[in-house]
Order: structure tokens, then C-alpha cells, then sequence
């Protein structure tokens, strides 16, 4: 029996997610990158061409549903795989079903596995030759990186697509949807409040099937009519906060988060991030923002605190949630209670400011490359100071266009590691001022 024959059998009380699972391309909400008009997935499926994929995407985003799309529109026999119930013996039973299925309907099967990074190499290793051979067609889900998490072998075998959660409006599309379609909720005369629509597809998280089940639960409990925020609300078990991710208040706490970093106020930044991660903000976006900070504001006053960021960017990414709240957590902390300097963020402003007045102002002679000895000839590197060469691999040279003689961009705090670097850029001024209008012979870089 396949997913199609199961699904019908037990439409009735089967959840709302599974029961409203589209059977056609033009009914897939979302992935409009691989499935709009002309795009490479969906020309594949048309013509009938799609070899062995592995579709990597959050959870709820359509790859078990996509799968079956594929199957329901190339005619294809359709079987689901499970590691934790099946082996190596059932997979050559599914085989020797598909030869057959070939050779007597001339219909391929589908071989459809999904969270294929559970299965261990031993698992993934005997599908490789029947893919290989082409008996059947492997279609792998997986919310893991399959680069990490499938066999290489399998994967070189497989072509890569990648599914995105879907976006706030695709999830309203889907409720909707879902309140008129009479595998749904059609019929049953409820609607769904303004509030509860965009307090659920907000909550949802890109994930198509918490919001549908979510809707059902509500519905359940208003039995026929509206279904109010308080319903969506205690269905869902959570609370909105203020905090709507188009409007105003998105702005606001995003901006209490970033001044209570910038005034080194740990427990305020702790508040915010806490009401940004209690409201559904992408935990990445926050983490994008503290990187940007981490340069911004906290700078070479510690420059740990850029590492410190990027880490806990990739942890986040790597991990999720809830438990990346607790990496996010690391971050605010740390960025929150580290010296601060805008010093390299108010340098380059001043620096693309002057470019943009100034243009395209000539590279000093000294230090333009000189490959070619007609380069050599005209003075290209003529005079350049090796800084190797000199006490403290500084030697004191002009090194910015003559016009800007002088100018200063970089100006270092006196707080934490920038306040070495100052003292270092203060004996650096003493030594080109000592150097001032000397012509010493100093050896050539060569180019």
C-alpha cells in the first residue's frame, strides 16, 4: 500500500495537514525558486526527467508532499521507506516489485526516505546500486545539511534541492485554503479572525504543519463560527506579544536590543533578546545583527568579539531552536559587557565619504607594483620601503595619495586592545615625523 492509497483509507480522520496535502504542482504553496513557471524542479517533473533528488529543508516546508506531487505527476509507483522499520530485506523486496512494475506497466517507483540522515551508512550504501542503475528513484528528505549527514557516494549519485520555509503570507494562503476546501474545514462555516490570522502564521515559523493543525485545534474548540486570537492562542499554547515583524514594534525592540549592547547593559539586552525569541523572531536575524555589532560598536576594543559573533551565528545555525537560545544568550553577554569602539566603523564612513569626493586619486609612484621593467623604468616601486626590513617591521613612508598627506580616518579609543593599537599608531607618527624629508636608500620589495 503507498502514501496515496493510506491517505485516502484514512482521509476522514486523518489530520488536517494530511488531509489538505496538495496532489498537483499548481496546488504547492511556497519553493516558488524550484517550482514557479520555468524553474529547474518543475521543468523536471513536467517532462519527466527527475533522477534520484534529496530535498534539505526546515521542517513543515512541503517535502513529503512534494515527493508524492512528483509521483502523482509522472504516473510513478510511489513508496515510503522507513529506517526504523525496514532494511536491506525489504529494500531488495521494493526492487524486485520495481523491475516488475517496469517491465509489465512500464511505471517507475519512487523510493521516498525521509529524515534519510537517520540512516546509518550501511542503510545508505545499499540503495547505491539500484540508484545507480537506475531501478529506482530515490527521493531522500532530510532537515539536516546533507553534506555532513549522507554518504558521499550517495550524494555525488543525487542532486541537491533546497526548500525554504515558507513565508508568513504562503502560510495565510494555506489557512484559507484550509477553512474552504472541503477536505478541510470547508463546510463547517468557520472563518478566522484578522488577528488570529496573522498571530498564527506569524507563530507558525515557516512550518506549514503546525499551522494547520493549530487552526484545526481551534476550530475544534469554537466548533462553527469565528475563531478568534484567544482560540489560536490557547490551541497553540502560546501567547502574542506585542511584536509584529512588518510594523512598528519590530523596530523598536530590535532597537532597545542593540542600544542596551551598546550601553553595556547586559540584563536590559538579555529582556529583549528574550521578547524577540518569545515573539518568533528568526533567531538568525539576531544573530546577524550582533555580528554587524561586534564590528560596529565593540570593534578592535576586543576583537574576540567578532569571533565570539560569527561562532554564535553558526551555532545557531547549526543547532535551533530552543537550545541556540542559550548560544544567543552567550553572545549578548558577552558583546553587552565588552569595552566598546566605533573607531574602524567611523573610519570606513569617513574614508568612502572622502573617495566619494575626492575620486580616484593616483597611487603614490613608490608602492605601485612593477612587473614588467618598463613599469621599472617609468618608477613603479621606486623608493619602497621594505617595512620587513626596518626595527618593528614599520617603516615610516608615505602610503596614501599625496592629496590626502596627513589625513587621519582611523582614530582608536582608549579602551581595551584599541588602546595598544593608539599607542603603536602615536610611535608610528613619532617615527614618520623623525623620517620627514629624508631620502634614505632602502631596499625593494620584489613585485
Amino acid at each position: 500500500m503507498n502514501l496515496f492509497e493510506q491517505a485516502d483509507k484514512n482521509n476522514g480522520s486523518a489530520p488536517l495537514a494530511e488531509r489538505l496535502r496538495p496532489r498537483t504542482l499548481d496546488e504547492m504553496v511556497g519553493q516558488s525558486h524550484l517550482l514557479g513557471e520555468g524553474k529547474v524542479l518543475r521543468r523536471l517533473i513536467e517532462t519527466d526527467q527527475l533522477s534520484s533528488v534529496i530535498f534539505w529543508g526546515p521542517p513543515g516546508t512541503g517535502k513529503t508532499t512534494l515527493a508524492q506531487v512528483i509521483a502523482n505527476s509522472t504516473k510513478s509507483r510511489f513508496v515510503f521507506f522507513s529506517a526504523v522499520l525496514q532494511g536491506v530485506k525489504e529494500l531488495r523486496e521494493i526492487v524486485q516489485q520495481a523491475r516488475e512494475e517496469k517491465a509489465y506497466h512500464g511505471r517507475k517507483t519512487l523510493v521516498f526516505v525521509d529524515e534519510i540522515h537517520r540512516f546509518n551508512k550501511a542503510q545508505q550504501d545499499a540503495f547505491l546500486p539500484y540508484v545507480e542503475r537506475g531501478e529506482i528513484t530515490l527521493i531522500g528528505a532530510t532537515t539536516e545539511n546533507p553534506s555532513f549527514e549522507v554518504n558521499s557516494a550517495l550524494l555525488s549519485r543525487s542532486r541537491v534541492f533546497v526548500l525554504n520555509a515558507l513565508a508568513a503570507e504562503e502560510i495565510a494562503v494555506l489557512l484559507e485554503r484550509a477553512l474552504d476546501d472541503p477536505r478541510g474545514l470547508g463546510g463547517r462555516g468557520n472563518t478566522l479572525e484578522a488577528q488570529a490570522l496573522d498571530f498564527l502564521t506569524e507563530q507558525a515559523g515557516g512550518d506549514a504543519r503546525i499551522a494547520l493543525n493549530t487552526l484545526e485545534v481551534a476550530a475544534a474548540t469554537v466548533g462553527r463560527g469565528a475563531i478568534t486570537l484567544e482560540a489560536v492562542q490557547e490551541a497553540l499554547q502560546k501567547k502574542a506579544l506585542l511584536y509584529d515583524k512588518g510594523a512598528e514594534e519590530h523596530y523598536n525592540v530590535i532597537s532597545a536590543f542593540i542600544k542596551s549592547l551598546r550601553g553595556s547593559d547586559p540584563d536590559a539586552a538579555l529582556y529583549w533578546l528574550a521578547r524577540m525569541l518569545e515573539a518568533g523572531e528568526d533567531p538568525l536575524f539576531i544573530a546577524r545583527r550582533m555580528v554587524i555589532f561586534a564590528s560596529e560598536d565593540v570593534g578592535n576594543a576586543d576583537p574576540r568579539a567578532l569571533q565570539v559573533a560569527v561562532a554564535v551565528q553558526q551555532a545557531v545555525h547549526f543547532v535551533g531552536l530552543p537550545e541556540g537560545r542559550i548560544n544567543l544568550a552567550q553572545a549578548v553577554t558577552y558583546l553587552a559587557t565588552a569595552p566598546k569602539s566605533n573607531a574602524s566603523y567611523m573610519g570606513i564612513n569617513q574614508a568612502q565619504a572622502e573617495v566619494r569626493k575626492s575620486g580616484a586619486l593616483p597611487v603614490p609612484l613608490h608602492i605601485r607594483n612593477a612587473p614588467t621593467g618598463l613599469m621599472k623604468d617609468l618608477g613603479y616601486g621606486k623608493g619602497y620601503r621594505y617595512a620587513h626590513d626596518y626595527q618593528g617591521a614599520f617603516a615610516p613612508q608615505q602610503h596614501l595619495p599625496e592629496q590626502l598627506r596627513g589625513t587621519t580616518f582611523y582614530r582608536p579609543t582608549d579602551h581595551g586592545y584599541e588602546k595598544m593599537i593608539g599607542e603603536r599608531m602615536r610611535y608610528w607618527e613619532q617615527l614618520r615625523n623623525e623620517s620627514a624629508g629624508k631620502d634614505r636608500e632602502d631596499p625593494e620589495e620584489e613585485s
